[in-house]
């Protein structure tokens, strides 16, 4: 889905998912060139809506995860990475905004 297609309703969402897999099945691998579209989500939410939420899903682990707030996110969805982490509680502390 193109960032123009939520233009219209930036100013009336709480949260905005951009999927960095395609959405399916848990274990792919992160599609970077989605950052873009984070980036570009999150400047035009600061402009219209900053309290509305900017979530990535799919892919995300500890690496990955700076790379998602870098370019704007504040949710992240880590499934694969966090059920197969050693120590789930260290890997939750690890990966927090």
């Amino acid at each position: 889905t193109p960032v123009e297609a939520a233009i219209p309703y930036l100013e009336k969402c709480d949260m905005i998912l951009v999927m960095t897999v395609e959405p399916g099945f848990g274990g792919q691998k992160f599609m970077t060139h989605m950052m873009p579209k984070v980036k570009q989500l999150r400047a035009m939410l600061d402009e219209v809506n900053p309290s509305c939420h900017l979530e990535v899903d799919g892919g995300v682990d500890l690496i990955t995860a700076e790379v998602c707030k870098e370019n704007g996110a504040n949710v992240l969805v880590a499934g694969s990475a966090f059920f197969g982490a050693a120590d789930r509680a260290a890997f939750a502390k690890e990966i927090e905004l």
